[in-house]
């Protein structure tokens, strides 16, 4: 078998069970790149909810609204992140999908229609859950902005993993 041979079978969603976890997790990783430069793209620019302290601003020297943490835009603060990371969301997730169907899982057993819908349906889930926790570490608990993405993350996979492996490609 050759290299060629070799690499399109491994792409292919026909691919055994090591392979197939090696993609998804690549295909998650690159998901959450498009989610979070699209976030960290519309929380520098367009609905700015980056403090001057936020790591993201400090390392990568992304543009941060001033304050003094009196003002209406600092109490929205949450708000603002939780409306950039759904945009992203969105985006992120017709990706993930797409890529998940070209490479990862081989179809379920639900037309191509409704395993979209219950993609996005759990995608949906998922972040429904992760940015309310996000929300909550930023109001509730003042942690910065970068790190409540992070753990809105973390969240969003574990919820993601089980009900797309368990419920939309189990066939």
């Amino acid at each position: 078998m050759n290299l060629n041979t070799s690499i399109r079978r491994f792409l292919s969603p026909e691919a055994g069970p090591l392979a197939q976890f090696v993609k998804y997790g690549a295909v998650g990783v690159m998901s959450t790149l498009v989610q979070t430069g699209i976030f960290y793209l519309l929380a520098s620019c367009w609905l700015r909810c980056l403090t001057p302290d936020d790591w993201a601003v400090k390392l990568l020297g992304l543009p941060s609204a001033s304050f003094t943490g009196e003002e209406a835009w600092y109490a929205a603060r949450g708000t603002l992140a939780t409306i950039d990371t759904a945009i992203g969301f969105v985006i992120a997730n017709v990706f993930c999908w797409l890529m998940n169907r070209w490479c990862v899982f081989q179809a379920g057993k639900f037309r191509w229609y409704v395993e979209f819908l219950m993609f996005f349906g759990a995608a949906t889930f998922a972040t429904v859950v992760a940015l309310g926790t996000m929300k909550v570490l930023i109001d509730v608990f003042g942690m910065m902005t970068t790190l409540a993405v992070v753990v809105e993350v973390v969240v969003s996979f574990f919820v993601n993993f089980f009900i797309r492996k368990f419920v939309i490609f189990k066939r």
